[in-house]
């Protein structure tokens, strides 16, 4: 695949504190769309250090802003991610390499730290392991990569959920008939533990119950649109 047929789209609010990192991991023939909401300086740190990306800003949740993104976008894969990771050293090589089958429609690979609450990531990415082998992707919107046919064939997120909106448009692309692909060596680093550090088993309770009710399609729609606690304190 080249790095050229590929968009990294990645929302921002307030990521002042995270922007250089991330778009340092970033080679520069790389497309980057930003859709921001800030209001501190993480738009004028974009342009500062990209100034060839494409910022759009506009309040939205995180679902809109990856839609957005991905409507602005001229590549045939889309790349989402967050602004609180980095990209491997190699990760870009390895996504070069790659060679995708005319039925993939997905791509996922795994969310690591280099610092804290490393057991928790390296379950997470058994997990990662296991449920792929079960035909059942479970992917991470800081690390999924999506060809568009299959983004624009499923109609993109569901902009009613503003978590766990990455899980819900995998199963709906495997559901749709296109071949998803869990990718080691295509690998982020987290940098910003926020809601682990509110509680491992209140996050992973959180995220089970969520994606249990999304997966049977048997969460009420008033549900969706609440993060039952995900980002407020």
């Amino acid at each position: 695949m080249l790095r050229e047929a590929v968009s990294v789209i990645v929302p921002t609010r307030n990521e002042a504190h995270n922007i250089v990192r991330f778009l340092s991991s970033i080679p520069h023939d790389v497309p980057v769309i930003v859709v921001d909401a800030s209001d501190d300086e993480t738009p004028a740190l974009v342009a500062q250090m990209r100034p060839d990306a494409h910022v759009i800003r506009q309040p939205s949740t995180v679902t809109e802003a990856r839609q957005i993104g991905a409507a602005h976008a001229r590549t045939r894969w889309l790349l989402f991610t967050d602004a609180d990771v980095s990209f491997a050293d190699d990760y870009f090589d390895h996504l070069a390499r790659f060679r995708p089958s005319p039925s993939l429609g997905l791509i996922f690979g795994p969310k690591d730290t280099r610092d804290a609450y490393r057991a928790y990531h390296r379950w997470f990415e058994i997990g990662q392991r296991l449920f792929a082998r079960l035909g059942i992707p479970a992917a991470s919107g800081s690390n999924l990569i999506i060809r568009r046919d299959a983004f624009e064939h499923v109609g993109g997120f569901d902009l009613t959920l503003t978590c766990n909106e990455d899980s819900e448009i995998a199963w709906r692309i495997k559901r749709a008939g296109y071949a998803a692909h869990f990718a080691p060596e295509l690998r982020v680093f987290s940098h910003d533990h926020r809601r682990l550090r509110r509680g491992v088993i209140r996050k992973v309770m959180h995220s089970s119950l969520r994606c249990t009710l999304l997966y049977f399609n048997v969460m009420p729609r008033r549900w969706r649109q609440r993060d039952w606690g995900y980002w407020s304190r």
